[in-house]
């Protein structure tokens, strides 16, 4: 498959609709700029000049002969990374900062199959467990990756096809950065083994994704069932792989099999707390369990949740989608001008099915929240009413185009 039939086939470059291109010179993304000019997408281009190496300013000057030669419009940003920063994870979250902030619809990165192998080997090596296996997603919010079916062989093939130069970045040859590393000596050794042991292993990350949906869906029902506080008896009668993947969920942190039997294992009566990884606590409670990262936090400031779109609140983040599914299903127009904010003394809602109006108060007593939590769970408002508390009550769906609300603990 080549690049214009990949993008194609993704569905993430539409003839007409925007798409922002981050381009910063080098062959994959020269040749999802001319993909993208191709399919007649409005396209438009974002370069980010860093100032770290001395070929900084000739790549920018090169994106703007391109752009210029494509006829695309090219926005430039000049950052400078802030001392004792990680160099490469801050420009990668700056560049996408600028994206956000530039795009009228998708940004697209031209990450390729060959990127997604070595970013699965990466992770496989650095952590444990699932999420290490599932690599990229071809969509993450508004940015989108058409290019991961296609290797990096296949966009610099496309280029010298069409006649596009390209600029080469030599950090990718410099072995003090893990990912050189990755490209340089152990995925040259792994063809070597197999030819096709990139696309082997981005074929199964994109399986691992697929299952995973179903995977997500069993913790959603999981949860639905046992609350957003578990008990440690209920907890413990799940199949293990389902208590595992729970107790993940509600930590943020993807959990040791060792680690969960330990949680399982604290005593129901009184008080009692386990470090986890990334700085949290699992609490148990009331026989319950809980996780923490800071004590006696304090409530979370308030935040505007786009509709579609999503909110980072505190150690949440609050997604709405068009269509069924997720935590819980509303109607579009009972969500205009929500926002997300935390549990006020006298706050009442009038929960599906009861027929009337209830304090959030009773309804955390009722599904036995722990005080220390209540504070910190995301309270959905729109119009002036409550119409959402994750993992404990929504409001009666009015009529009108569905939007589903999930919450997520973020890692």
């Amino acid at each position: 498959m080549n690049p214009l039939e990949a993008a194609r086939e993704s569905g993430l470059v539409r003839t007409g609709e925007p798409l922002l291109v981050l381009l910063s010179g080098g062959a994959d993304s020269v040749c999802l700029l001319d993909v993208a000019v191709d399919i007649e997408a409005g396209v438009s281009a974002l370069h980010v000049n860093y100032g770290l190496r001395e070929g900084a300013d000739g790549d920018e000057d090169f994106c703007r002969e391109l752009c210029d030669r494509l006829g695309v419009p090219l926005t430039v940003k000049r950052v400078a990374v802030p001392a004792g920063e990680n160099v490469q994870a801050w420009a990668r979250e700056a560049r996408y900062l600028a994206a956000e902030q530039l795009a009228k619809g998708d940004y697209a990165a031209a990450h390729t199959l060959s990127d997604q192998a070595e970013t699965v080997l990466y992770r496989l090596a650095a952590s444990q467990g699932r999420a290490a296996l599932l690599g990229m997603e071809p969509r993450r919010g508004r940015l989108v990756r058409p290019l991961l079916e296609v290797t990096r062989e296949d966009t610099r093939e496309w280029c010298r096809h069409r006649g596009l130069e390209w600029r080469d970045d030599p950090t990718n040859l410099d072995v003090q950065y893990a990912r050189a590393r990755m490209r340089q000596r152990i995925v040259p050794e792994l063809r070597e083994l197999n030819p096709a042991a990139e696309r082997n292993i981005a074929e199964t990350a994109a399986r691992l994704r697929e299952e995973q949906a179903v995977l997500d869906a069993a913790v959603d029902a999981a949860l639905e069932r046992l609350g957003p506080a578990p008990e440690l008896a209920a907890l413990s009668r799940e199949p293990p792989g389902l208590a595992r993947l729970v107790l993940s969920r509600l930590a943020g942190e993807t959990l040791s099999r060792e680690r969960v039997a330990r949680i399982l294992g604290l005593d129901p009566r009184g008080t009692h707390e386990l470090d986890v990884p990334g700085g949290g606590r699992a609490v148990v409670e009331y026989g319950r369990v809980r996780f923490s990262r800071t004590p006696d936090a304090e409530p979370p400031p308030p935040v505007p949740l786009p509709v579609p779109g999503r909110a980072s609140f505190g150690a949440w983040e609050v997604t709405a989608t068009e269509g069924h599914g997720g935590d819980a299903v509303l109607a579009a127009g009972q969500l205009a001008g929500a926002r997300v904010r935390a549990w006020q003394d006298g706050d009442r809602m009038r929960p599906a099915g009861l027929g009337g109006t209830k304090t959030l108060q009773d309804l955390f007593t009722d599904r036995k929240v722990p005080r220390t939590l209540r504070r910190t769970l995301p309270v959905v408002e729109a119009r002036g009413e409550i119409v959402w508390v994750a993992g404990v009550a929504a409001a009666e769906r009015e009529s009108g185009d569905p939007v589903s609300l999930s919450a997520h603990h973020r890692a």
